[in-house]
């Protein structure tokens, strides 16, 4: 069950879809979202030294004045929020404004919740998307909570595909997913596999997705569908497989492992964020 979800407030139009999604899933599970509005003070005063003021004097008011601006703005962006959720006859708690870095700030809020939700565009995920990547992998690695990242259309989710590849970090995902069932168990769910070429390969695959279905169908989701496909890359099969199937939310695993306990934002998930055209369910 997803009792407890934090949603992460922005001036763009993400904001919004989140918002839906999480009033969604928790009036579903009986449940309350948090909203978190940020003030990076890291990067007030990235600006303000960018501004070009030699003097310290004026340095330092621009950056009380910037400070004070975005202050403004969260504060807002926390009104909204609420007028949105009451609204919709949801309950809300613990709504703030953190004014710590924008990893430590989420992470930390991670700790009491089940799910992030925020938006694929975010401004904290800063405008360059490498950066954006670079920003939300930290905030997965280093959260406690899952992270379902929206896209700017919302839609309802009846159809998930869960891409599996039977590592240890895909099964977590699996797991957390089965465990809080945001979008409850009433779903058509299809376990997806890219494998290698070979009869042995295949006979593996079956195995894994035989796994797969049957810890799903414990946690009453069924029925479970099953596909595995031969070659190609990771990424372009789920991608395209998504399309053809019209699947609403692809679960994943975030990172892959390489090397003795060293983690890596995964290839297929980095991709995933800058290509799908439907939200990503992640899990480290």
């Amino acid at each position: 069950m997803t009792k407890r979800i934090l949603v992460v407030l922005d001036p763009g139009h993400d904001t919004h879809i989140a918002t839906q999604y999480a009033i969604e899933i928790a009036k579903a599970h009986d449940g309350a979202v948090t909203g978190l509005a940020l003030v990076d003070r890291k990067r007030i005063n990235e600006a303000a030294i960018g501004g070009g003021i030699g003097a310290m004097y004026y340095a330092e008011k621009l950056r009380r004045d910037l400070a004070d601006e975005v202050r403004t703005e969260a504060q807002k962006l926390l009104a909204e929020f609420v007028e949105e959720v009451e609204a919709a006859g949801a309950h809300h708690t613990d709504d703030h404004i953190a004014e710590n870095g924008v990893v430590q700030a989420i992470t930390e809020d991670m700790k009491t919740h089940d799910l992030l939700v925020a938006g694929h565009e975010s401004h904290f995920y800063y405008a360059d998307p490498e950066r954006r990547t670079h920003v939300l992998a930290d905030i997965v690695a280093e959260g406690a909570a899952a992270t379902l990242v929206t896209e700017s259309e919302y839609r309802r989710v009846r159809k998930v595909l869960v891409a599996y590849d039977g590592g240890t970090a895909a099964a977590r995902a699996l797991q957390k997913f089965a465990h809080l069932s945001p979008f409850g168990n009433n779903l058509d769910l299809e376990v997806f596999h890219v494998r290698d070429e070979g009869r042995e390969a295949q006979l593996e695959s079956e195995r894994l997705l035989g796994g797969a279905s049957a810890y799903l169908e414990g946690h009453g989701f069924a029925p479970i569908v099953k596909t595995s496909v031969e070659g190609g890359d990771p990424l372009n099969r789920i991608l395209e497989h998504c399309k053809a199937s019209e699947a609403d939310l692809i679960v994943s695993r975030a990172y892959s492992v390489s090397g003795i306990k060293k983690f890596f934002f995964g290839s297929t998930a980095k991709g995933l964020i800058e290509k799908s055209s439907v939200p990503l369910f992640l899990y480290h």
